[in-house]
């Protein structure tokens, strides 16, 4: 279902729209149809991205133009202009992917008064024919996987061309990686690909790469798709590509099998070794290549286990994230009842930012054992995370997670 003509012609935030939930072998996505002069102000390609010039109801192109072809651009519009113009295969979209740091958009926050603070994820509503996507403000929070030669070219054509809909296959909470993934198949399987343009446009080789040149995104993604598949692992067949707040997930987490996101994993081992993850992946990629230990020069860095992760000591980052989940799981998800929060995204992600605070004194000491981070929070292990006090699924409920956790354990 499209865009009302009334809300394309002037765009008024937030934007709500029919989609369609698909469920495929990579995980969930949804099918939307929105309006190029919507995409223009809401998306993005790490090389190019459009702003709207007010005074002349038009938009100019922002960026490097060196992954763009400004012929094939040109090329597009004039069809785009054309009286039977036509677009049926669809732009393929990444939300709640922030350009500026390679971070997912986080969830609501609360300020030091309590008060929450909203944030502009994408989000889904759940119905019982179709969902509805809710776009909140004009944050360009949408990356785009495929099609931004077809997107951009509507910056050249006549405007109101700018109101042609167009089919949108969304990802939520999609690992850049993942991204990459999704570029290189797609593109392989109509032409060849230029692998270096993959590259560039994603910052990782379709061929596998040595490690001491994996970005931060990549390592983490690496070591999520292990935990869900190593048998030592509590989250073996846990881990799924889906939206953080997902409620088919969300169903699963209240039985006993319970599942979470692949994003909040990938985000929760990252944050043990980077505060900006785009930024380290732009460092590696200036100039001539460089390995991870050449970023000590480059910006510092104050994540518990950054000097692990420059000296490419990826077993340590690895063992201490079992050793951990494996302490979650004996002193919390084992007996966890169905209505628990600490099963739920809030619940995990609030764990992970209690593994963050531990890092670094379990790594000195040189011990990164279950035993060590289960009697760190064996404290915290009689707390009902399935009190009403916890129902919050937002962001303040992380919080509040958090802070009863950290309470305790101190």
């Amino acid at each position: 279902m499209a865009l009302p003509s009334s809300m394309v012609s002037e765009i008024k935030f937030p934007i709500e729209v029919k989609a369609l939930r698909v469920e495929q072998p990579i995980g969930v996505y949804y099918v939307a149809i929105l309006p190029a002069r919507l995409l223009l102000e809401v998306a993005f390609s790490d090389a190019l991205s459009a702003s709207l010039i007010e005074k002349e109801g038009c938009y100019e192109l922002d960026g490097t133009q060196r992954l763009v072809q400004p012929k094939r651009l040109q090329v597009i519009a004039d069809y785009i202009n054309r009286a039977d113009s036509a677009f049926p295969n669809s732009i393929i979209l990444a939300a709640n992917y922030r350009k500026e740091d390679g971070l997912i958009e986080d969830e609501d926050e609360e300020d030091a008064s309590g008060q929450r603070i909203p944030n502009n994820r994408w989000a889904i509503e759940e119905g019982d024919d179709c969902c509805t996507l809710r776009i909140p403000t004009r944050a360009k929070l949408a990356a785009i996987i495929d099609g931004q030669h077809r997107l951009f070219s509507f910056a050249h054509a006549k405007p109101q061309r700018l109101d042609m809909n167009l089919i949108c296959s969304i990802f939520l909470d999609l690992p850049k990686p993942f991204q990459a993934y999704l570029f290189a198949t797609i593109n392989s399987t109509q032409k060849p690909v230029d692998k270096s343009l993959t590259y560039e446009l994603f910052g990782y080789n379709v061929e596998e790469e040595e490690e001491s040149f994996w970005s931060p995104d990549k390592l983490a993604v690496f070591i999520t798709r292990r935990l869900g598949t190593d048998e030592k692992s509590p989250l073996k067949g846990r881990i799924v590509i889906a939206p953080k707040k997902d409620s088919a997930l969300a169903r699963l987490a209240e039985g006993a099998r319970w599942k979470v996101s692949t994003a909040v994993i990938v985000e929760g081992i990252m944050r043990l070794y980077t505060s900006n993850p785009k930024k380290d992946s732009t460092n590696l990629l200036e100039g001539q290549r460089r390995r991870r230990s050449e970023l000590e020069s480059t910006r510092k860095d104050k994540s518990p286990l950054r000097d692990v992760y420059l000296s490419n000591s990826d077993a340590v980052i690895y063992t201490m994230t079992l050793n951990y989940l494996s302490a979650c799981e004996a002193v919390f998800w084992k007996n966890a009842s169905s209505g628990s929060f600490i099963t739920k995204t809030v619940g995990v992600q609030a764990l992970f930012d209690i593994l963050r605070t531990l890092a670094r004194d379990a790594y000195d000491q040189r011990n990164i054992s279950a035993a060590y981070f289960s009697e760190k929070l064996k404290p915290a292990g009689s707390i009902d995370f399935a009190a009403d006090s916890f129902r919050n699924a937002s962001g303040s409920g992380r919080s509040t997670i958090r802070k009863a956790i950290q309470s305790a354990i101190e």
